[in-house]
This record gives C-alpha cells, sequence and structure tokens, in this order.
C-alpha cells in the first residue's frame, strides 16, 4: 500500500481507501489461515483457506469502537478458481457467495447482474438485512482473473454508501499489444 491506496498490479486494480479507516488486512490473512473460516465481515466463502488471500481488509472504525452507525468495511480477496469446480463465469460465484450471505442472515436484494467499472467488466450482487435498528447492505462485485476469482465486498449503512466505497475502486487500462 502506498499513499493511502492499494494498487494491485497482479489483477489490475486500485483501491483508495478512505482517509482515517484502519488497515486489517494482516489481521485477517491471519485469522482466516489460524481459523481457516472466513470473518464475520469479510462474506468471503471458502472450501481451502490455506489457497484463499485477503489483499485488503479495511473497516471505519477500529475493533470494538462505540458507534452508532454501521461499521463500514471493504474486503478485498482472491481464491483459486480450482477451489469451485462448479464455477464458469463471475456470476456462477455468487452461488456460494448467496449462500454464505444467507447463514449470516442477509437477504438478496438485488441479483447478481453484469457490472462495467471503467473499461472492465464484473458481476455485482446486493444483500441486506437488520441490526436492531440499523441496515446492513452489502455490494459483492466478482471477476474472474488469471486463474482466480476476485471478490471486492463493500459492507455499509446503505447503497448508496457501498456506492460511495465501490467508486474508490478503479482498474487500469490494459497496455496495447506490441505487433
Amino acid at each position: 500500500m502506498i499513499e493511502g491506496a492499494l494498487k494491485c498490479p497482479r489483477f489490475g486494480f486500485t483501491y483508495k481507501i478512505p482517509f482515517g479507516w484502519v488497515d486489517r488486512t494482516a489481521d485477517m490473512q491471519k485469522q482466516g489461515a489460524d481459523e481457516g473460516t472466513p470473518t464475520e465481515s469479510s462474506a468471503k466463502p471458502s472450501q481451502n483457506a490455506a489457497d484463499s488471500e485477503t489483499l485488503l481488509a479495511i473497516f471505519e472504525r477500529p475493533p470494538g469502537a462505540p458507534g452508532d452507525t454501521i461499521d463500514s468495511a471493504v474486503v478485498i480477496a482472491a481464491e483459486p478458481l480450482k477451489n469451485y469446480p462448479q464455477v464458469k463465469t463471475a456470476s456462477d460465484y455468487f452461488g456460494p457467495i448467496a449462500e454464505l450471505a444467507e447463514q449470516r442472515g442477509f437477504k438478496v436484494e438485488n441479483e447478481p447482474r453484469a457490472f462495467p467499472l471503467g473499461a472492465k467488466q464484473l458481476v455485482r450482487g446486493d444483500f441486506s438485512k437488520e441490526r436492531g435498528k440499523l441496515k446492513i447492505w452489502q455490494s459483492s462485485l466478482a471477476m474472474i482473473e488469471k486463474g482466480y476469482i476476485v471478490s471486492y465486498t463493500f459492507l455499509a449503512g446503505s447503497e448508496d454508501d457501498a456506492d460511495a466505497l465501490i467508486g474508490n475502486l478503479s482498474f487500469s487500462a490494459k497496455a496495447p499489444a506490441k505487433k
């Protein structure tokens, strides 16, 4: 990470981290390896946690910090496509995402659909659940790249807030092929 952004040349994206947010990437990488299960916030299905990579895990507040709003989060992960033989397209990955979301009390708000982001084509699905008087909105994006399923999970208090977090994600243009 440099200058408030994660630049990932491997998968061709940059994520601009909101000022003041807490980077817990290392904690989640260790937690995933120790427990072999995704965390409450990640919504990242994993059949083999040792093969999964948490590329970014950032939260609006530190763990345990009180607040009257949802602790918004962004989790970006990559999992080997070989772990999901049933997944042939990014849309197919929403089966496991929806299953995990439903286990955690979320309901589908918007079915998976094509979602262009700059020149990159991803798939997006949205989920929500009530937590007391608050609503948690989860927007998930997925793509298949270089033998991996790359998932981008945004948790926020509303769809507009999740959209704002998605707005910090960009993809680099591919260099033209040499002749």
